[in-house]
Protein backbone atom coordinates (compact mmCIF):
# COMPACT_ATOMS: atom_id res chain seq x y z
CA UNK A 1 0.00 0.00 0.00
CA UNK A 2 3.01 2.02 1.06
CA UNK A 3 4.65 1.73 -2.73
CA UNK A 4 1.54 2.28 -4.32
CA UNK A 5 0.92 5.85 -2.45
CA UNK A 6 4.26 6.47 -3.61
CA UNK A 7 4.00 5.61 -6.78
CA UNK A 8 1.21 7.82 -7.35
CA UNK A 9 2.32 10.98 -5.36
CA UNK A 10 5.57 10.80 -8.04
CA UNK A 11 3.34 10.59 -10.78
CA UNK A 12 1.22 13.48 -9.63
CA UNK A 13 4.56 15.89 -9.31
CA UNK A 14 5.50 14.77 -12.88
CA UNK A 15 2.19 15.77 -14.68
CA UNK A 16 2.71 18.84 -12.03
CA UNK A 17 6.15 19.69 -13.52
CA UNK A 18 5.61 19.13 -17.26
CA UNK A 19 2.28 21.25 -16.93
CA UNK A 20 4.42 24.31 -15.35
CA UNK A 21 6.95 23.93 -18.47
CA UNK A 22 4.58 23.32 -21.02
CA UNK A 23 2.82 26.95 -19.83
CA UNK A 24 6.08 28.58 -19.47
CA UNK A 25 7.08 27.79 -23.62
CA UNK A 26 3.68 29.09 -24.23
CA UNK A 27 4.18 32.05 -22.38
CA UNK A 28 7.49 32.71 -24.03
CA UNK A 29 6.02 32.20 -27.66
CA UNK A 30 3.35 34.51 -27.02
CA UNK A 31 5.62 37.38 -25.42
CA UNK A 32 8.65 37.08 -27.74
CA UNK A 33 10.14 37.19 -24.32
CA UNK A 34 11.96 33.81 -24.14
CA UNK A 35 16.01 33.33 -25.24
CA UNK A 36 15.85 33.34 -28.90
CA UNK A 37 15.26 36.14 -31.37
CA UNK A 38 11.99 36.35 -33.04
CA UNK A 39 13.25 38.68 -35.41
CA UNK A 40 9.95 40.46 -35.69
CA UNK A 41 9.85 44.58 -36.18
CA UNK A 42 7.71 46.50 -33.94
CA UNK A 43 4.88 47.68 -35.76
CA UNK A 44 3.56 51.05 -35.88
CA UNK A 45 -0.10 51.59 -36.62
CA UNK A 46 -0.99 54.97 -38.83
CA UNK A 47 -4.43 55.92 -39.09
CA UNK A 48 -5.05 57.85 -42.15
CA UNK A 49 -8.40 59.67 -43.80
CA UNK A 50 -8.56 59.65 -47.67
CA UNK A 51 -10.47 60.23 -50.83
CA UNK A 52 -11.96 56.84 -51.74
CA UNK A 53 -10.06 57.44 -55.63
CA UNK A 54 -6.93 57.59 -56.45
CA UNK A 55 -5.87 58.31 -52.90
CA UNK A 56 -7.32 55.01 -51.08
CA UNK A 57 -6.07 53.17 -54.31
CA UNK A 58 -2.82 54.28 -53.68
CA UNK A 59 -2.38 54.02 -50.00
CA UNK A 60 -4.17 50.16 -50.42
CA UNK A 61 -1.16 49.32 -52.64
CA UNK A 62 1.97 51.30 -50.61
CA UNK A 63 0.16 48.82 -47.08
CA UNK A 64 2.55 45.93 -47.55
CA UNK A 65 5.47 47.79 -48.36
CA UNK A 66 4.88 50.07 -45.49
CA UNK A 67 3.92 46.78 -43.68
CA UNK A 68 7.57 45.11 -44.61
CA UNK A 69 9.10 48.71 -42.90
CA UNK A 70 7.38 48.16 -39.74
CA UNK A 71 4.27 50.70 -40.31
CA UNK A 72 0.82 49.35 -40.67
CA UNK A 73 -1.92 51.25 -42.22
CA UNK A 74 -6.08 52.22 -41.10
CA UNK A 75 -7.30 53.43 -43.95
CA UNK A 76 -10.80 55.99 -42.91
CA UNK A 77 -12.40 57.02 -46.42
CA UNK A 78 -14.02 59.89 -47.12
CA UNK A 79 -16.52 61.43 -49.73
CA UNK A 80 -15.61 65.01 -48.76
CA UNK A 81 -12.93 67.63 -48.03
CA UNK A 82 -14.08 69.08 -44.60
CA UNK A 83 -13.93 66.46 -42.35
CA UNK A 84 -10.77 64.91 -43.02
CA UNK A 85 -8.87 67.72 -41.32
CA UNK A 86 -11.95 68.26 -38.67
CA UNK A 87 -10.48 64.52 -37.93
CA UNK A 88 -7.26 65.62 -38.24
CA UNK A 89 -7.10 68.42 -35.89
CA UNK A 90 -9.20 66.09 -33.20
CA UNK A 91 -6.44 63.49 -33.25
CA UNK A 92 -8.93 60.91 -34.46
CA UNK A 93 -6.31 60.84 -37.85
CA UNK A 94 -2.90 60.65 -37.65
CA UNK A 95 -2.68 61.94 -41.21
CA UNK A 96 -4.64 62.65 -44.22
CA UNK A 97 -4.37 62.17 -47.94
CA UNK A 98 -7.00 64.15 -50.23
CA UNK A 99 -6.26 67.73 -50.31
CA UNK A 100 -3.56 70.15 -52.86
CA UNK A 101 -1.64 72.36 -51.56
CA UNK A 102 -4.10 75.65 -51.62
CA UNK A 103 -6.95 74.00 -50.26
CA UNK A 104 -4.53 73.26 -47.29
CA UNK A 105 -3.10 76.34 -46.89
CA UNK A 106 -6.78 78.14 -47.23
CA UNK A 107 -7.89 75.88 -44.54
CA UNK A 108 -5.47 76.85 -41.98
CA UNK A 109 -6.21 80.36 -42.99
CA UNK A 110 -9.81 79.94 -42.67
CA UNK A 111 -9.94 77.86 -39.30
CA UNK A 112 -6.10 78.23 -37.99
CA UNK A 113 -5.54 74.48 -38.03
CA UNK A 114 -1.87 73.39 -36.56
CA UNK A 115 -1.19 71.49 -39.79
CA UNK A 116 1.75 69.99 -41.43
CA UNK A 117 2.69 69.33 -45.39
CA UNK A 118 4.75 66.18 -44.53
CA UNK A 119 5.13 65.13 -48.60
CA UNK A 120 3.42 66.21 -51.97
CA UNK A 121 2.73 62.93 -53.99
CA UNK A 122 0.68 63.33 -56.62
CA UNK A 123 -1.52 66.27 -59.12
CA UNK A 124 -5.03 65.34 -60.42
CA UNK A 125 -5.32 67.80 -63.16
CA UNK A 126 -9.08 68.91 -63.00
CA UNK A 127 -10.91 69.11 -66.37
CA UNK A 128 -13.55 70.72 -67.98
CA UNK A 129 -16.66 68.14 -69.26
CA UNK A 130 -19.76 68.59 -71.16
CA UNK A 131 -22.56 66.26 -72.91
CA UNK A 132 -23.57 69.03 -75.00
CA UNK A 133 -20.29 69.71 -76.77
CA UNK A 134 -17.19 68.04 -77.82
CA UNK A 135 -14.84 70.94 -77.58
CA UNK A 136 -13.86 73.95 -76.16
CA UNK A 137 -14.68 76.19 -79.37
CA UNK A 138 -18.68 74.78 -79.93
CA UNK A 139 -19.83 76.22 -76.48
CA UNK A 140 -21.77 78.53 -77.75
CA UNK A 141 -21.92 82.64 -76.51
CA UNK A 142 -23.72 82.62 -72.78
CA UNK A 143 -22.55 79.32 -72.22
CA UNK A 144 -23.45 78.27 -68.43
CA UNK A 145 -20.84 76.77 -66.71
CA UNK A 146 -20.91 75.18 -63.32
CA UNK A 147 -17.95 75.56 -60.76
CA UNK A 148 -17.89 73.57 -57.53
CA UNK A 149 -18.13 75.81 -53.85
CA UNK A 150 -14.93 75.43 -53.13
CA UNK A 151 -12.96 78.38 -53.00
CA UNK A 152 -9.76 76.91 -53.09
CA UNK A 153 -10.40 75.16 -56.89
CA UNK A 154 -12.10 79.10 -58.53
CA UNK A 155 -8.48 80.11 -59.70
CA UNK A 156 -7.28 76.89 -60.54
CA UNK A 157 -10.83 77.02 -62.69
CA UNK A 158 -10.00 80.46 -63.90
CA UNK A 159 -6.49 79.46 -64.87
CA UNK A 160 -7.05 76.62 -66.78
CA UNK A 161 -9.85 78.34 -68.64
CA UNK A 162 -7.75 80.90 -69.46
CA UNK A 163 -5.40 78.50 -70.89
CA UNK A 164 -7.70 77.44 -72.78
CA UNK A 165 -8.54 80.84 -74.67
CA UNK A 166 -12.00 80.81 -72.72
CA UNK A 167 -11.45 84.46 -70.78
CA UNK A 168 -8.33 86.76 -70.21
CA UNK A 169 -7.89 87.53 -66.37
CA UNK A 170 -6.79 90.74 -65.01
CA UNK A 171 -2.56 91.51 -65.46
CA UNK A 172 -1.15 90.79 -61.73
CA UNK A 173 -3.75 88.56 -60.46
CA UNK A 174 -2.05 85.64 -58.44
CA UNK A 175 -3.81 82.60 -60.67
CA UNK A 176 -4.23 80.57 -57.58
CA UNK A 177 -6.04 83.51 -55.78
CA UNK A 178 -8.13 84.24 -59.02
CA UNK A 179 -12.06 85.18 -58.32
CA UNK A 180 -14.31 86.09 -61.55
CA UNK A 181 -14.15 89.59 -60.48
CA UNK A 182 -10.85 88.93 -61.91
CA UNK A 183 -12.15 88.19 -65.61
CA UNK A 184 -11.41 91.36 -68.07
CA UNK A 185 -11.74 89.46 -71.28
CA UNK A 186 -15.16 86.97 -71.87
CA UNK A 187 -15.55 86.69 -75.82
CA UNK A 188 -18.39 84.26 -75.31
CA UNK A 189 -19.97 85.90 -71.94
CA UNK A 190 -19.53 82.62 -70.43
CA UNK A 191 -22.02 82.93 -67.40
CA UNK A 192 -20.70 81.33 -64.02
CA UNK A 193 -22.37 79.32 -61.50
CA UNK A 194 -20.39 78.04 -58.40
CA UNK A 195 -23.05 77.04 -56.10
CA UNK A 196 -22.49 72.95 -56.14
CA UNK A 197 -20.56 70.80 -53.86
CA UNK A 198 -17.38 69.60 -55.63
CA UNK A 199 -18.84 65.70 -54.89
CA UNK A 200 -21.70 66.79 -56.80
CA UNK A 201 -20.39 67.53 -60.40
CA UNK A 202 -19.99 64.55 -61.65
CA UNK A 203 -23.79 63.92 -60.70
CA UNK A 204 -24.87 67.40 -62.64
CA UNK A 205 -22.66 66.00 -65.59
CA UNK A 206 -24.42 62.92 -65.51
CA UNK A 207 -27.46 64.67 -65.66
CA UNK A 208 -26.90 67.24 -68.42
CA UNK A 209 -26.57 70.26 -66.42
CA UNK A 210 -25.36 73.44 -67.34
CA UNK A 211 -23.13 74.08 -71.30
CA UNK A 212 -19.73 72.60 -69.37
CA UNK A 213 -18.53 72.07 -66.24
CA UNK A 214 -15.19 71.69 -63.93
CA UNK A 215 -14.58 68.12 -61.99
CA UNK A 216 -12.02 67.05 -60.13
CA UNK A 217 -10.28 64.33 -61.29
CA UNK A 218 -10.65 62.09 -58.28
CA UNK A 219 -14.51 62.46 -58.34
CA UNK A 220 -14.56 62.22 -62.11
CA UNK A 221 -12.14 59.02 -61.63
CA UNK A 222 -14.94 57.85 -58.92
CA UNK A 223 -17.65 58.33 -61.36
CA UNK A 224 -15.83 56.26 -64.43
CA UNK A 225 -15.27 58.96 -66.16
CA UNK A 226 -10.79 59.57 -67.99
CA UNK A 227 -10.24 62.57 -66.91
CA UNK A 228 -8.14 62.54 -70.37
CA UNK A 229 -10.74 61.35 -72.82
CA UNK A 230 -14.02 62.58 -71.52
CA UNK A 231 -12.92 65.92 -70.71
CA UNK A 232 -12.92 69.03 -73.34
CA UNK A 233 -10.62 70.47 -71.90
CA UNK A 234 -7.90 69.87 -68.90
CA UNK A 235 -5.00 71.51 -66.51
CA UNK A 236 -1.53 71.23 -67.82
CA UNK A 237 0.99 68.55 -65.38
CA UNK A 238 2.59 71.21 -64.45
CA UNK A 239 0.14 72.40 -62.18
CA UNK A 240 0.90 73.69 -58.35
CA UNK A 241 -1.99 71.86 -57.05
CA UNK A 242 -0.30 69.24 -55.81
CA UNK A 243 -2.03 66.45 -53.37
CA UNK A 244 -0.20 65.97 -50.33
CA UNK A 245 0.23 64.16 -46.80
CA UNK A 246 -1.37 66.51 -44.02
CA UNK A 247 -0.09 66.03 -40.48
CA UNK A 248 -0.39 67.99 -37.17
CA UNK A 249 2.42 69.96 -36.43
CA UNK A 250 5.50 68.18 -35.28
CA UNK A 251 4.48 64.92 -36.34
CA UNK A 252 5.63 65.67 -39.81
CA UNK A 253 9.03 64.53 -38.39
CA UNK A 254 7.81 61.03 -36.99
CA UNK A 255 9.76 58.47 -38.54
CA UNK A 256 6.41 56.34 -39.40
CA UNK A 257 5.13 59.65 -41.52
CA UNK A 258 8.42 59.93 -42.80
CA UNK A 259 8.29 56.18 -43.58
CA UNK A 260 4.89 56.97 -45.32
CA UNK A 261 6.11 59.69 -47.67
CA UNK A 262 8.92 57.57 -48.70
CA UNK A 263 7.07 54.67 -50.09
CA UNK A 264 4.25 56.53 -51.46
CA UNK A 265 7.25 58.31 -53.66
CA UNK A 266 9.23 55.17 -54.73
CA UNK A 267 9.19 54.14 -57.71
CA UNK A 268 7.21 51.43 -57.39
CA UNK A 269 4.48 53.36 -56.07
CA UNK A 270 5.05 56.65 -58.89
CA UNK A 271 5.18 53.97 -61.74
CA UNK A 272 1.80 52.07 -60.18
CA UNK A 273 0.20 55.64 -60.81
CA UNK A 274 0.74 55.84 -64.18
CA UNK A 275 -0.03 52.68 -64.84
CA UNK A 276 -3.10 52.73 -62.92
CA UNK A 277 -4.45 56.13 -64.06
CA UNK A 278 -2.67 56.39 -67.84
CA UNK A 279 -1.78 60.00 -67.04
CA UNK A 280 -5.48 61.52 -65.32
CA UNK A 281 -3.17 61.32 -62.02
CA UNK A 282 0.51 62.30 -62.28
CA UNK A 283 2.78 61.38 -59.46
CA UNK A 284 5.59 64.28 -58.51
CA UNK A 285 9.22 63.49 -58.38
Amino acid sequence: MKKLLTGILLAVLVLALVACGTKEVKDDQTSGSGSGDTGETEVTTLTIGASNVPHEIILEKAAPLLKEKGVELKIETYQDYVLPNQDLESGDLDANYFQHIPYFEGQIADFGYKFANAGAIHIEPIGLYSKKYKSIDELPDNAVILISNSVADHGRVLAMLEANGLIKLADGVEKIKAEVKDIVENPKNLQFDANYEAALMPQLYANDEGDALLINSNYAIDAGLNPLEDSIAIESSDSPYVNIIAVREGDEDKPAIKTLVEVLKSKEIQDFILEEWGGSVVPVK
